[in-house]
């Protein structure tokens, strides 16, 4: 059996800067929320307050994926062998969560004010709404590195850009309701602003369910990969090929490779290692290497099963 595992120099320094990125954005963003909802108390206004508590989720939610990133620093043990980066697996999915009943409050509180849409001081709605702005947009660019295959990161940067999309919706609604005296703005935009971030939360929940089920990471072809390693030299057959995450970017993957000869074995399986990780991102690769046909786990699963 030829065991192949090609480690990432930096992996060290990229999950301390994203540690680093979590601690930072949810400490800017909780100190917006605390100055968000003090507006709120003294202008009475709901729409401050409502997006306090918004905000107030999302801080929950960036701590989740600020544990997640510390908790998968841990180093492996005897019993978790792979360590604890899976935690940046679980961490999307309460994110997910969070953001589809903060959209659902959301909706029903803005259904709620079409009946009677309060009285609210536009001005500081408008300025403490375009802080918010630059507050989230300013957070999403610390952790926006890596964000397109880190599922953790994704899940912030959503976060954060949805609530710079909420901010920007209270900025207009203020401006209407400031200079034209349209009240229902504020719950029309509102109903429009839930939607958008319901359909970005059930995205993220369907993606971090699937990496959560060990299913094929985003942007890998499994039908690729199978190809590549059937196209290697002595390579006659490739079967039990599983490629999963084990989060925070480390991909993993496991095959059994038919060749019978086999005389430059580890040069064979470094070459492979090396092609696996720049062509595909598959880091973590363990491959068996078969010198006959007769794979012992094939011939039980050609078996017929007994009912």
């Amino acid at each position: 059996m030829g065991l192949g595992h090609h480690h990432d120099d930096h992996g060290h320094d990229r999950g301390t800067s994203s540690t680093r990125a979590f601690a930072t954005v949810t400490l800017i963003n909780l100190a917006y929320t605390a100055l968000e909802a003090g507006y709120g108390f003294a202008t009475s206004s709901l729409v401050l307050l409502s997006d306090a508590l918004h905000n107030l989720g999302d801080v929950l939610g960036l701590a989740l994926a600020w544990g997640a990133a510390v908790i998968a620093k841990r180093p492996p043990t005897e019993r978790h062998t792979y360590g604890w980066r899976r935690a940046t697996l679980l961490s999307p999915l309460a994110n997910a969560l969070l953001l589809v009943a903060f959209s659902g409050a959301l909706g029903w509180e803005a259904i709620r004010r079409f009946a009677a849409p309060p009285e609210i001081p536009a001005l500081p709605v408008i300025v403490v709404a375009a802080i918010g702005i630059a507050v989230n947009l300013g957070a999403a660019w610390f952790v926006r590195e890596g964000h397109s295959h880190d599922l953790n990161r994704r899940g912030a940067f959503l976060h954060l850009v949805a609530d710079a999309a909420v901010s920007l919706a209270a900025v207009l609604a203020g401006a209407g309701m400031w200079w034209l005296g349209w009240e229902w703005l504020d719950p029309v935009a509102a109903l429009l602003i839930g939607a958008v971030v319901a359909i970005g939360a059930f995205g993220l929940l369907r993606e971090s369910f699937n990496a959560a089920m060990d299913a094929v990471p985003r942007g890998i072809h499994q039908g690729e990969v199978r190809a590549f390693l059937a196209a290697q030299a002595g390579v006659t057959a490739v079967h039990h090929l599983h490629i999963w995450s084990l989060g925070a970017g480390e991909i993993a993957m496991t095959a059994h490779l038919v060749r019978p000869v086999d005389h430059d074995h580890d040069a064979f399986i470094d070459r492979i290692n090396h092609d696996l990780d720049h062509r595909f991102g598959i880091n973590h690769p363990t491959l068996q290497v078969e010198r006959g046909a007769g794979c012992e786990h094939d011939r039980h699963d050609r078996a017929p099963h007994a009912h």
